[in-house]
């Protein structure tokens, strides 16, 4: 039996596990994102940092196909980021191919009734998945969940696992400037997360580079 202080970190076993099913549906990237239908978002692992970039994306622009495959508990496949309909995901399907991305493919994390995040796998090409890279998918997405699931993601004394608090880490300043613009424009926290998406977006910086300023005392234009 492996002792605790041995056992290998859940992120590190889902970054192994994204690097080979890149390998293994010859595509260029794959990341897992935890998610909760309160909205919180971490991307936990990658098999590389423009796959953790682009799953990121779906955190700042508030919408893709990791969003949607996790409401609807199915995965959503999209080949060409250029053919989606017009206006499914723009900010994030503009963003995402800026960085080099085609395709995107995302597969639900759950069992049961829980769904716990989604395995998105990324192309740089357009093009469907063949029948055998779906099933391939969906034995990964199978297998991240048991890791998940007996990832000990709080710990006995009710500590966050240090994979997941560091993965969670620039969440809490997201969350804190978004209370902060709440307060400060007088609307609800979904309507300030929803204008600092757009503001970010529309200045084209990073939503945590965001938060930060209005951290230090940025406060967002009324009108926007």
């Amino acid at each position: 039996m492996t002792a605790p202080g041995d056992r290998v970190g859940f992120a590190d076993q889902l970054q192994h596990l994204c690097r080979t099913l890149t390998t293994d549906l010859v595509v260029s990237g794959a990341a897992v994102n935890l998610m909760s239908t309160a909205g919180s978002e971490a991307v936990l692992a990658a098999s590389d940092e423009r796959s953790r970039h682009v799953d990121e994306l779906q955190f700042s622009t508030g919408e893709g196909p990791c969003h949607d495959a996790f409401a609807a508990r199915r995965p959503v496949l999209t080949p060409d980021l250029r053919a989606v309909n017009h206006g499914r995901w723009p900010a994030y399907a503009s963003a995402a191919r800026e960085s080099g991305v085609i395709g995107v493919f995302a597969f639900p994390l759950g069992v049961g009734a829980v769904t716990l995040g989604v395995l998105d796998v990324y192309a740089d090409l357009p093009g469907s998945l063949s029948e055998k890279q779906v099933a391939t998918a969906l034995t990964s997405a199978h297998r991240a969940t048991e890791i998940l699931l007996d990832g000990h993601l709080v710990s006995a004394e009710g500590r966050l696992d240090t994979d997941l608090s560091t993965a969670l880490e620039h969440r809490v300043e997201i969350y804190q400037a978004q209370g902060m613009v709440t307060v400060d424009l007088g609307v609800d926290p979904a309507e300030a997360l929803a204008r600092m998406r757009a503001h970010a977006f529309g200045n084209e910086i990073p939503l945590i580079d965001l938060a930060r300023d209005i951290i230090s005392g940025f406060v967002l234009p009324v009108d926007e």
